[in-house]
């Protein structure tokens, strides 16, 4: 096999690397130092084209590329050149199950509108929504997760982000409430002297008003509080309570339910979904290839 930019001497190295997941460890098991193994893992990344080891914390992971090479490279003599050209993506043939985290919310605007197409292209492959963590980037990182949809803040330095789209929010009420009527925006006093259908998107039961405001809406009295927005609007259509939720949402609910809708203080600002992905994904075709049919999906369904 002719291989014009690598050291086939280097697939040695790279086999331990993958195993050990550290360039210290590998420098001793080689009798190297450990400089020499960071150039050989510099040649190596920009040789097979992707990072293969990824700090996350104070250790080294795989990333998904490095994970499908570990196997491989242990017999590389006979799959050395599996092991420097990536092969071709292919939606039809990808056999792969994803895990996305997002709200309810996350699934009506962003996956929804995604998934017939992402399951035409890719009948062999699944999709499992689980929970959105308060702060993702741990379970991006640890490989539990591949994306998550997300409408809180994140860290550009940790993760890599795609906006989806922005929204405002909106408050919805039976139609008896005394707020119903009226067409313009409620007063930040009004919206914190009615009693609340709290909404906690996330397992730190984060509320948009509490982030937002701070202290101010500590005066609002919460009645009850739900992680379901689908479930809330029917609360919501029996009680003299108010929610807040995305207004993208609430039109929806106050559609199919019946409910009267009057939009947020301007105070309460604006919410910026975005789609988000770790740096060990950075590389891997199927995530990208996923990340983009959500992305495009949802801006069309916006427009």
């Amino acid at each position: 096999m002719h291989f014009p930019s690598l050291d086939l001497n280097l697939l040695a190295m790279l086999a331990v690397l993958l195993r050990t997941c550290s360039v210290t460890a590998t420098a001793r098991k080689l009798g190297l130092s450990q400089p020499t193994v960071s150039r050989s893992l510099a040649q190596l990344r920009s040789a097979i084209g992707d990072p293969l080891l990824v700090r996350v914390g104070n250790r080294m992971c795989r990333t998904a590329r490095g994970d499908a090479l570990l196997e491989p490279v242990s017999n590389w003599l006979e799959s050395a050149a599996v092991l420097i050209e990536s092969p071709e993506f292919q939606p039809a043939s990808l056999r792969r199950r994803f895990r996305i985290a997002a709200t309810d919310f996350g699934v009506m605007t962003a996956i929804t509108p995604a998934l017939p197409a992402i399951l035409k292209a890719a009948p062999e492959a699944a999709i499992d929504i689980v929970p959105l963590p308060f702060e993702p980037a741990a379970a991006l990182a640890a490989g539990d997760i591949d994306l998550a949809v997300s409408g809180l803040d994140y860290n550009p330095a940790q993760l890599h982000g795609r906006a989806l789209f922005t929204d405002s929010f909106a408050c919805l009420m039976r139609p008896e409430h005394p707020l119903a009527t009226g067409d313009a925006a409620l007063t930040l006093d009004q919206l914190l002297g009615c009693a609340h259908l709290g909404i906690t998107v996330s397992d730190a039961e984060v509320e948009r008003l509490d982030h937002v405001l701070g202290e101010v809406a500590r005066a609002r009295k919460v009645s009850a509080r739900i992680p379901y927005f689908h479930a809330a609007a029917g609360v919501i259509a029996g009680s003299d309570l108010l929610m807040m939720l995305p207004l993208r949402a609430a039109r929806t609910f106050a559609r199919v339910h019946g409910l009267a809708l009057r939009h947020a203080p301007a105070e309460v600002g604006t919410l910026h979904y975005t789609l988000l992905w770790h740096e060990r994904s950075a590389q891997d075709p199927a995530v990208a290839w996923l990340a983009d049919r959500l992305g495009t999906a949802c801006h069309s369904s916006s427009e």
